[in-house]
């Protein structure tokens, strides 16, 4: 038994749900804050496309994506499968448990997942018969940029004249965020849609959740403002306020003679980083403009992929000495950074006080890009600031604490960790 498409879909998405049946936007970003719906909006128009091109005779399939594949099956699996049970069609649709993938019956129309810490296997993804028409990219912040979106996009979007493609995402607090930043700039063929808790029957969200919401109006609006409307509030919080996005030219880059190399070891949830970077002292300004990072990359692969790359003297991260002997044995140039309990800090400081203005090319490199841009305070549950400098998704962060290591000067310990 189908169901009234009004009594699934919030009211704030009734239009969006005209201008995506009548193919009006290629691209639909969908911000908002949590209870907004936007996801199981996506997820309903998904299903509903592909079972509405059937009916036309065409053969479309979809991907949807997260930056981690590991985080799939408990979004975007469970989210394309909540949508089927709520429009009635569960009986025309193969879930498999065992596998991510989700199958029309009456055509073999595919659904696929894919994670984008695998790019391989995105650019290795295939259809058998007709074309991928939807891609849904679940928490878009997560991912690194525009380039690694546009990336992935082309290896997708091959084999038809329709394309639907959905962003889904909370905005970070910072409205220097990427993702922020691309959706105030216009673009032909795109639609940007924010939604909140507000406009959703109060009765789909349940009692507890409006307590929850209407209390932390009440006690912190700032959080509430950013969590569930789904605000740029800013933190105030934020370390590296000297950062600019910006493409750096290979004219420029010829003219670089101040070349710093830093490394950042890491294997299985923790990505190695190697930077790259230009250090114009006199101007106090800081250039990143290539870099290499992933996650379970040896040793031995890692030189593979940076030795064309390595010009200069490389400062790794001290605390691996076996790491550093290894790539030294393979022929890199590098040495392990001296350690010392005030090191983070001062490095930090150094990088964000010191330092004017550091350039990063978002293309060249993303996670530099990323992490530089988001690196913030964090506060307690008291909402009290706490003291020192988190330990997480900083590791460009430390590949150039560790490359600058020879250029800061240290008060009274002259060590880096």
């Amino acid at each position: 038994m189908r169901v009234k498409l009004s009594e699934i879909i919030a009211p704030s998405f009734h239009n969006l749900h005209v201008d995506i049946k009548n193919n009006k936007y290629t691209e639909y970003m969908l911000k908002g804050g949590r209870g907004s719906t936007k996801s199981s909006f996506t997820g309903i128009e998904i299903i509903l496309g592909m079972m509405r091109d059937a009916e036309r005779g065409e053969f479309t399939n979809a991907v949807a994506l997260r930056k981690v594949k590991d985080t799939l099956k408990d979004s975007v699996f469970e989210q394309l499968a909540w949508a089927i049970e709520v429009l009635g069609v569960s009986d025309e649709w193969h879930i498999p448990q065992s596998k991510l993938e989700i199958t029309y019956i009456p055509t073999g129309q595919k659904i696929l997942f894919r994670g984008a810490d695998k790019p391989k296997k995105i650019k290795s993804t295939k259809v058998k018969k007709g074309y991928i028409k939807y891609i849904w990219y679940e928490e878009l912040d997560e991912f690194f940029g525009p380039e690694e979106i546009r990336t992935i996009n082309q290896s997708l979007m091959r084999g038809g004249e329709i394309f639907v493609v959905f962003y889904t995402y909370n905005p970070p607090k910072s409205s220097r965020s990427w993702v922020n930043q691309e959706a105030k700039i216009p673009k032909l063929g795109r639609k940007v849609h924010h939604s909140d808790y507000r406009s959703v029957p109060k009765s789909w969200l349940g009692k507890v959740f409006i307590a929850e919401a209407e209390h932390l109006s009440k006690t912190n609006e700032m959080a509430y403002r950013h969590e569930y409307l789904g605000e740029e509030v800013g933190t105030g919080l934020e370390v590296f306020t000297n950062v600019t996005l910006r493409a750096i030219t290979d004219e420029e880059i010829k003219m670089f003679d101040k070349i710093k190399q830093g490394l950042d070891f890491g294997y299985a949830r923790d990505p190695v980083a190697f930077e790259k970077m230009h250090y114009d002292k006199t101007r106090r300004k800081l250039y990143f403009f290539y870099e290499f990072s992933g996650i379970q990359v040896s040793n031995r692969k890692l030189y593979s992929k940076i030795k064309e790359h390595e010009s200069k003297l490389t400062i790794a991260d001290g605390a691996e000495p076996k790491s550093v002997a290894e790539l030294k044995d393979f022929g890199m140039n590098i040495k392990g950074a001296k350690k010392g309990p005030d090191s983070v800090d001062y490095g930090i400081k150094f990088l964000s006080e010191e330092i004017e203005e550091i350039i990063i090319d978002p293309v060249r490199c993303p996670r530099a890009a990323k992490e530089f841009i988001n690196y913030a305070l964090e506060t307690d549950k008291n909402g009290e600031v706490k003291n020192t400098y988190p330990d997480k998704d900083n590791h460009t962060i430390d590949a150039a604490r560790y490359g600058l290591e020879d250029d800061m000067k240290f008060n009274k310990l002259e060590f880096l960790r």
